[in-house]
């Protein structure tokens, strides 16, 4: 009986961790996900030199309201922004030549898909819509209530009704943040 009850509480601890967590996939598996269901992507450009970028990861990626509705409306894609992954875009193929292995966690040189997109800084946050346009490239650390104003904006199209700065400063202004602060 002791065993039966210690291994429920296992099985749902576990649970409950994967339930905490974003549920990351590459680039080719979110753009073969969308065939079957469409929905944006939210891209995570990241270093492994970068502090930022594991602060991102600690504290807003690890914040249950982020993590909810980012599994609910988007596909999740972590790219290494000076990685040597291979990436297929509309039919072109990124690489990144001037890789170097022995740098894995120092600046490294540039990704071609990240400089097709002219993403300079980690980490951004890029978003994809259901077309694979890029909407737009949010850069810097974000926390779980600022992430949310854009999750938000991008998810229910509002972004397209925005003509001016001054229309995205009058939506920033009457946003009311739901996410908490904490994980």
């Amino acid at each position: 009986m002791k065993k039966i009850i210690i291994s429920v509480f296992v099985l749902l601890l576990a649970i409950n961790v994967s339930a905490q967590e974003i549920n990351w996939v590459t680039f080719e598996e979110a753009v073969a996900l969308q065939k079957k269901n469409p929905k944006k992507i939210m891209m995570d450009v990241y270093t492994n030199w970068c502090g930022p970028c594991k602060m991102l990861d600690r504290n807003t990626f690890k914040n249950k309201d982020v993590v909810a509705y980012v599994n609910k409306n988007f596909y999740a894609v972590k790219f290494n922004g000076e990685g040597n992954d291979e990436v297929t875009y509309k039919e072109n193929t990124f690489k990144n030549p001037g890789y170097d292995p022995t740098k894995l966690n120092r600046r490294n040189s540039a990704h071609e898909f990240v400089r097709f997109f002219q993403i300079r800084a980690y980490p951004t946050i890029a978003f994809f819509d259901e077309e694979l346009k890029l909407i737009a490239p949010i850069t810097g650390y974000q926390r779980p209530q600022q992430l949310e104003l854009y999750l938000k904006l991008f998810k229910d199209d509002t972004y397209k009704e925005m003509t001016s700065q001054e229309q995205f400063n009058d939506y920033y202004k009457a946003f009311k943040p739901t996410f908490s602060e904490g994980k």
